[in-house]
């Protein structure tokens, strides 16, 4: 493979359990900085990734960097698996159940009903524990001191969702959607819509428009670009 990172590259990294997006391109930073002509180009990614998510991420190196707002823009596609029964502060497990639900009333035939109405352009309230900007900080920095935060509502646009598995308390679920789409805070809405409270257990991001994470790189993979 004949690569031009001053140029522009697209690099597909799959990013692995319990990494930040930041912790990706300081992996690729650190290679750069074996090859004294690399050190100075520029590294960015299309879209973030919570630490507990794994798939796919891009990154743009180079002239390329020009082009992750466009690649930001594209359609995602995110296999989840959801947990009925409790919730937790973040949506997710890095924070402790906090509340505990009935979900044996649940039918995989209430769920496909539920699905349908979260398909389309629907209003979402982003989660607390996220990377949102409120009032000039990150909301998570304030969310993980315990500080209360009002998060603001936000047009997004979901194109599919599909019950991949159905075994209570666990659902996996496909979900196709738009920029600034919370998997996170769809399963909490999949939660309350069906009387019960939800938290999302796994997400893996398996596209981004075109590219597939079937394509991406392991970051120990990351070493053989050079």
């Amino acid at each position: 493979m004949s690569l031009n990172f001053a140029e522009g590259q697209v690099l597909l990294i799959n990013k692995p359990y319990m990494w930040t997006s930041f912790n990706v391109v300081g992996k690729l930073k650190s290679e750069f900085k074996h090859h004294p002509e690399l050190k100075k180009i520029k590294i960015g990614h299309a879209g973030t990734l919570d630490p507990l998510a794994t798939g796919l991420m891009i990154i743009c190196t180079g002239k390329k960097t020009k082009e992750v707002s466009q690649l930001q823009a594209l359609e995602k596609e995110y296999a989840a698996t959801l947990k009925f029964g409790a919730t937790t502060p973040s949506f997710d497990l890095e924070t402790a159940i906090d509340q505990e639900y009935p979900y044996k009333h649940i039918t995989e035939e209430m769920m496909q009903d539920c699905i349908v109405k979260f398909t389309g352009k629907i209003k979402q309230v982003p989660p607390a524990f996220s990377a949102k900007w409120v009032n000039g900080q990150r909301a998570y920095k304030k969310a993980r001191k315990g500080k209360e935060l009002e998060m603001r509502e936000a047009d997004i646009e979901i194109h599919k969702i599909k019950i991949l598995e159905f075994k209570l308390p666990y659902v996996k679920i496909l979900t196709v959607c738009g920029k600034g789409t919370y998997i996170r805070a769809l399963v909490r809405d999949i939660g309350r819509t069906v009387n019960s409270g939800a938290h999302l257990v796994s997400l893996e991001r398996t596209r981004i428009g075109n590219y597939c994470l079937s394509d991406a790189l392991t970051v120990n993979e990351l070493k053989n670009l050079f």
